[in-house]
């Protein structure tokens, strides 16, 4: 699907793509930015000390960003199942079970995103400090974009985790999520500060 599409099809009634979907997209998008400067960094004099780092990341940040990418796809087959549950006629015997269980899978999905999205930092972390100085500004796009997928993302394990009623599953799915939004939010904005602090200088 190209981007146009994506906006289209985004932009209907159609529940998919959805919030998920978008999450996974600006997610890949500081993916690619990573790659973006350290290809950018990578070879140049000023930077050779950082070399083999770069060269890491760069790899790291491909391999991030085709995974990513999957998500859009993973959050539209994980809703399919939760919609099709939601239609089951509340009389059947057997609807609570199916729900309760396409709630979760539907919760850990954007669950698995996130800790995709955790990955991120430690790349952005390096790149404000090793990356290509006349790049830099991609850097705290990039930071911003992942704090915005780890926020969107969180919306929708949230969303599903206060449907399910096994809330000792539901509790330990938001705490593990509450603690990888805290701690990427955080370090995105140190990035970002950081950068706008130079650039401002």
């Amino acid at each position: 699907m190209n981007t146009e599409q994506f906006l289209l099809d985004l932009s209907s009634s159609d529940p998919v793509p959805g919030g998920g979907g978008v999450s996974a997209l600006v997610a890949a998008l500081s993916s690619a930015l990573c790659s973006m400067v350290g290809n950018l960094t990578s070879g140049k004099k000023k930077y050779a000390e950082y070399q083999a780092d770069i060269e890491r990341i760069i790899a790291q940040a491909c391999i991030r960003r085709e995974s990513l990418y999957a998500f859009i796809e993973k959050d539209a087959e994980a809703f399919e199942p939760l919609s099709k549950a939601y239609s089951i006629p509340k009389d059947d015997p057997k609807r609570d079970e199916i729900l309760e269980k396409a709630l979760k899978d539907a919760a850990q999905t954007p669950l698995d995103l996130m800790k995709e999205i955790v990955f991120l930092v430690p790349m952005l972390e390096e790149l404000s400090v090793k990356g290509s100085k006349l790049a830099v500004s991609d850097v705290a796009v990039a930071a911003t974009l992942a704090r915005a997928a780890i926020e969107g993302a969180v919306m929708n394990v949230y969303i599903n985790t206060k449907m399910m009623k096994d809330r000792a599953v539901a509790d330990e799915m938001n705490k593990e999520a509450d603690e990888m939004l805290d701690d990427t939010v955080m370090r995105c904005q140190k990035v970002y500060h950081s950068v706008m602090l130079e650039l401002k200088a």
